[in-house]
């Protein structure tokens, strides 16, 4: 077997430019693979990792049906939940950990000389826990200040810098929110940008009676945010939300919910479902090309079996056997397989890095990846280069002795 490697090894030298683009069909889907698969986990990853930023166990109460006459729908329809909603789920809704319902507005922002156009949203004492915000310094809002309708906010840290600068504390500071003196009392960790690509950190927080009062003078809401106090209740938590809003909202039994909910899981499998189909179609031209490669490679060995016909003709005659003929011409086809794959899995290496750094792509190598890879190439060396060794074994030495 040593010897037959040491043939093959010395047969693919021979025509080292030759061998070279034959592997690159091989080399080019590999890397294809490589990076394919790379740019699917790694956007799982960060799709898996921005899911879990928005808390535990979340649950989210949308206004309106998701599906409602056959129209996508959900947050941002006509606001629907109300007040009495939110104090019936807080009551009597078991396995909750916090419930906070969410009114939004936007305004312009002034502290000092500074000033800026800001998302504010409106929420309880509990919505900090419920997506696990942790505060860079200062403290939350309490009930107190909700039942009030106090003029406190939390910041998030791109406001705090537009309005006070770069990594200056904003606790203790007052802002101006549409003429109105507003006290900081909570300055929020970063967070980053969310699933759709919005800035989490450019945000003022404030009790939701504070931004309904003052700010959006709404009287319904268009979300609620629950958590539950663990994975094993979700479904059970689910169930309860839904049967009280249908009776509060008086929907009999042949009616839709006017309302949605969507759980952490859901949402993260709706945004993978997408990662999922670029990574299948990138995969499948990585497959059409690893094919051109192996037809390559078979295309080749043919040529080569013709060029050493008489070369295996002398073998066969000295005493070699069909299948040590048929090992040393199916052995050069897996080198050049394996050879062009190991080149492949360096290059999907390299590019992977770079289309993070230049394309902002997250990607993450996998070893399985790697591993289906080099198997891949190593299989495709075995079917594309068995052909031609079975013909170069079946020559007949005469013939081949005699071939010109």
């Amino acid at each position: 077997m040593l010897a037959i490697l040491k043939t093959a090894l010395r047969a693919i030298r021979r025509n080292i430019l030759r061998s070279f683009l034959t592997m690159l069909g091989i080399i080019v889907g590999i890397a294809a693979v490589i990076v394919g698969v790379s740019m699917g986990t790694g956007a799982k990853a960060e799709v898996d990792r921005q899911i879990a930023s928005m808390g535990n166990n979340l649950l989210i109460i949308f206004s309106g049906n998701m599906s409602r006459g056959g129209v996508r729908g959900g947050f941002g329809m006509q606001p629907n939940l109300t007040e009495r909603d939110y104090d019936t789920l807080r009551r009597e809704v078991s396995g909750l950990s916090g419930i906070s319902p969410e009114v939004r507005a936007t305004a312009q922002v002034v502290a000092g000389n500074q000033n800026t156009s800001v998302g504010i949203w409106g929420v309880s004492a509990d919505f900090a826990d419920i997506r696990s915000w942790r505060f860079q310094s200062g403290e939350n809002f309490n009930e107190t200040d909700v039942r009030n309708a106090a003029k406190v906010c939390l910041i998030g840290k791109t406001t705090a810098a537009s309005l006070f600068g770069e990594g200056i504390d904003p606790v203790g500071q007052t802002v101006s929110i549409q003429n109105s003196p507003v006290s900081v009392v909570g300055w929020l960790a970063s967070k980053g940008a969310n699933t759709f690509g919005q800035d989490q950190d450019d945000i003022i927080i404030m009790p939701y009676t504070s931004v309904m009062k003052r700010l959006s003078g709404d009287t319904k809401f268009r979300a609620f945010s629950a958590a539950a106090t663990g994975p094993e209740v979700m479904s059970d938590l689910t169930n309860q939300i839904t049967s009280i809003l249908r009776q509060t909202h008086q929907i009999t039994a042949d009616k839709e919910e006017d309302f949605s909910i969507r759980s952490q899981q859901e949402m993260s499998d709706f945004f993978n479902a997408n990662n999922r189909v670029m990574t299948i179609l990138i995969s499948a031209f990585a497959g059409i090309s690893l094919v051109v490669g192996g037809i390559g490679i078979m295309n080749i060995m043919l040529v080569s079996v013709t060029e050493r016909t008489r070369e295996i003709g002398i073998r066969l005659a000295v005493g070699a056997r069909a299948r040590d003929v048929l090992r040393q011409f199916l052995i050069e086809a897996i080198l050049l397989s394996v050879v062009g794959g190991t080149l492949g899995i360096l290059a999907g290496y390299w590019l992977a890095p770079l289309l993070t750094k230049f394309a902002g792509f997250p990607t993450l190598i996998s070893s399985q990846s790697v591993m289906l890879a080099f198997s891949v190439s190593a299989f495709i060396g075995v079917v594309f280069g068995f052909f031609p060794a079975l013909k170069a074994a079946n020559l007949d030495p005469i013939d081949a002795l005699r071939y010109e």
